[in-house]
């Protein structure tokens, strides 16, 4: 079933914002070249929305050399889905 939810962004640089989110349980916003990760909470926003709490910031193409094997590791479904990322 298709659902057509209204998303209100708490934290990050969305703060305050809103976005229609479908169903989807994860919301990636890309933001200056980095993707921006949002969570469904089950907090309601007056009648026409879900709160969506801020859960931080990856880079399109994985981690970073230095802190983790880039390599081994996809950013996020939506970096993945453009090519990003690493090997599995």
């Amino acid at each position: 079933m298709d659902t057509n939810t209204k998303a209100y962004l708490v934290g990050g640089p969305c703060d305050g914002s809103s976005q229609d989110a479908g169903d989807r349980a994860l919301l990636e916003v890309e933001r200056e070249g980095m993707i921006h990760r949002y969570i469904r909470t089950t907090k309601q926003h007056g009648d026409d929305g879900v709160v969506y709490n801020y859960d931080g910031m990856v880079a399109p193409d994985g981690g970073e050399p230095g802190v983790e094997d880039p390599a081994a590791r996809v950013a996020s479904p939506k970096a993945d889905a453009e090519g990003h990322g690493g090997t599995h």
